[in-house]
């Protein structure tokens, strides 16, 4: 559809463009005596190459050459256009029985009583008439050259503008459907080792304690859903957001032992806003897999911060004895999450990670 309304868009504009060279001669001729065929005759005259040399540069020139990036041999082209075809103008015009510039019999010489002059014009010889240069008419060439570089200039600027256009919302097409795919290998990639643990942790609890492990089991069951039906759509409610990843945490405090401390905090109040889904789970899960230790004390801090334009989301966890002078690698979720705040914020996000020998640290803010 939206290829259509550029296409009917360029259509427009060109049929204007050559409606207004048409007509030029009418709402423009000086002399209006002449005929108005006379007038048109003589521009189509320059027209008609014109419109040689613009369909051989619309379909020819700019798509073989000047959009394959063959820049020297598109204006040499073009260039060589012009002069030959204004040099074919030129010739055709001496040629021509109509002589420009020429200046009309002022009188017939083989009637002496017409005079050329009326009587009250009749200059004498004591005063003769004073000397005034006659402007000279712009040669057919010179408007033909004039009128084909701007006429071309004019269309291969339409043209490439509309196929900048074009290719700028078919690359957007691409990133949207590629996030969609990410958002799909997300989710997939969330579901089986987290549920795995999960169950296994679950049934752990079934003989220690039943009442926790039915509440996992809600729990579960919540996530499950909202990963089935809910990021199904473009945007989910920050509420339910929210719960996820709370439930998420919850879930997540039954893998580890008393000497991992895992905090989640968020606003008791939600604002009735909107985000598209599974946009923090990335930075989390990743707080998870290089701060948590089976062996030594390690911690999960996770603060949402929400007023009314924006979230502010700050992750802190500690670093594994073995990861204190190495880097954390930013992982594939960690590159997707930033490519999908890229689209979908542009630069009104912003995300400074810093990575410290004992602290690893994630600052998410985006408007709401």
């Amino acid at each position: 559809m939206k290829k259509r309304k550029i296409k009917y868009a360029e259509i427009s504009i060109l049929a204007f463009v050559w409606f207004v060279l048409l007509l030029t001669p009418i709402l423009f001729r000086e002399d209006t005596n002449n005929p108005v065929w006379n007038s048109i005759n003589n521009q189509l005259e320059i027209l008609i190459p014109i419109a040689v040399l613009f369909l051989l540069n619309r379909f020819v020139l700019v798509p073989l050459l000047l959009f394959r990036r063959n820049l020297i041999s598109y204006f040499s082209s073009v260039t060589f256009l012009i002069l030959l075809l204004s040099l074919s103008l030129n010739f055709y015009d001496i040629r021509s029985s109509q002589g420009f510039g020429s200046r009309p019999p002022v009188g017939d010489p083989l009637n002496p009583r017409e005079k050329p002059y009326p009587d009250h014009e009749i200059q004498h010889e004591d005063n003769p008439p004073p000397t005034q240069r006659q402007p000279r008419p712009v040669p057919p060439f010179a408007n033909f050259i004039v009128l084909s570089v701007l006429l071309l200039g004019f269309d291969t600027g339409l043209r490439s503008g509309l196929r900048w256009i074009q290719i700028e919302s078919e690359k957007i097409h691409l990133e949207k459907e590629q996030v969609a795919t990410q958002l799909l290998l997300l989710r997939n990639q969330i579901s089986p080792h987290f549920f795995m643990n999960t169950l296994n942790n679950i049934h752990a609890l079934v003989d220690k304690n039943s009442r926790a492990a039915k509440e996992a089991i809600i729990k579960l069951s919540k996530m499950m859903r909202y990963l089935l039906y809910e990021t199904e759509a473009e945007k989910t409610t920050l509420k339910k957001e929210v719960e996820f990843i709370e439930s998420y945490v919850n879930l997540m405090k039954l893998r580890y032992h008393e000497k991992v401390k895992i905090i989640f905090s968020a606003p008791e109040f939600i604002p009735a806003k909107t985000l598209p889904p599974l946009l923090f789970i990335s930075l989390i899960e990743n707080a998870f897999k290089h701060g948590i230790s089976y062996t030594d004390d390690s911690f999960v801090n996770i603060e949402m911060m929400i007023d009314e334009e924006s979230l502010l989301l700050i992750i802190k966890n500690s670093k594994k004895k073995g990861n204190l002078n190495n880097k954390v690698t930013a992982g594939i979720g960690i590159i997707n999450t930033r490519k999908r705040l890229d689209l979908l914020f542009g630069s009104a996000y912003h995300l400074v990670i810093i990575d410290g020998n004992e602290l690893y640290t994630v600052n998410l803010s985006i408007p709401i």
